[in-house]
């Protein structure tokens, strides 16, 4: 009787959607995730021999750009899998458990994003705002211990997310609205009660990206203060561009959820397409642009650039 329950409530499988009615097309499609895939895996990759390679680079600030790129990586290749499958080989089908993990790695590295742009952003400020005690705050067991408790908070706060779908009865569908699984759109399959899930996800965005969010806007309003305390305005200038990458790199990554979450709470008319080019984007664009920027903005990292491929 439990198996059969089981295999009335929890499907065996969930099928994933690329782009609905675009069947027809998906080999052609891949080409651009093949390609996305390939620069974000390269260009995070070289960040990281770069850095590995060069020991003047071992700071803090480059350690923490290796834990993005690592966390970068972990993206990539959490969804990976099931994107190649539908677009290269039509294979949409994902086994249920296989579902969770992804789900569970693929909001986790998310988190893990947000600690690491945190930890970056406190990293400018105590380089700005207290520039003789960087070396001795920042010191190499504390950007450890940073990172653990980065992986521990985001692993923690995750680590319900799987038991939550699986106490739910998934009887309305087992067809998922994207190429890879996602939290909010599992559980919108349940012919159940799904407050708790609503409550505990948005207790988790709320308590990881608004946390992280309100922290970075208060470490550049210090920055921003102390910089226009300076008097030589070239010094000014040299202050400024050192957080330059960083900038970009949250906005990056904070502007493509801002937009996924106004499109879900007001773009409900919208074509499903747009949801789901959105939802790519929030996913795919970070890991691309990340290398790019810190290869455009950092003079060390362009010198590593031209002697790795010299």
């Amino acid at each position: 009787m439990e198996e059969l329950n089981l295999t009335r409530f929890q499907p065996a499988t969930f099928h994933l959607t690329g782009f609905p009615g675009l069947e027809q097309f998906h080999m052609w499609i891949a080409i651009p995730f093949c390609l996305l895939y390939a620069a974000s895996i390269a260009g995070n990759c070289t960040i990281l021999a770069i850095v590995r390679r060069d020991q003047r680079l071992h700071e803090p600030m480059y350690f923490f750009l290796c834990m993005l790129s690592f966390n970068d990586l972990g993206v990539s290749l959490s969804t990976l899998p099931t994107v190649l499958a539908i677009f290269c080989f039509g294979l949409s089908d994902v086994l249920f458990n296989a579902c969770l993990a992804q789900m569970f790695f693929l909001h986790s590295f998310s988190f893990m994003e947000s600690g690491i742009l945190l930890a970056m952003s406190f990293d400018r400020f105590v380089a700005i705002c207290n520039p003789l005690r960087y070396s001795s705050t920042l010191t190499n067991p504390r950007i450890a211990r940073i990172g653990l408790a980065i992986v521990l908070k985001s692993t923690v706060m995750l680590f319900p997310f799987p038991f939550l779908i699986k106490r739910l009865p998934i009887c309305k569908s087992n067809v998922l609205s994207h190429s890879y699984c996602l939290h909010p759109d599992m559980m919108r399959l349940a012919c159940a009660d799904i407050t708790v899930n609503n409550i505990y996800g948005f207790f988790a965005v709320l308590f990881t990206y608004g946390l992280d969010s309100t922290f970075i806007v208060l470490s550049y309003a210090m920055i921003l203060k102390t910089v226009l305390s300076i008097a030589s305005r070239e010094q000014r200038r040299k202050a400024l561009n050192t957080c330059v990458s960083h900038i970009c790199a949250v906005l990056s990554f904070y502007v493509p959820i801002i937009a996924v979450s106004v499109l879900h709470r007001f773009g409900k008319g919208a074509p499903p397409v747009v949801h789901i080019m959105m939802s790519n984007v929030y996913l795919f664009v970070p890991p691309l642009l990340n290398p790019i920027i810190y290869s455009v903005k950092t003079k060390e990292i362009r010198k590593g650039i031209v002697k790795i491929f010299s």
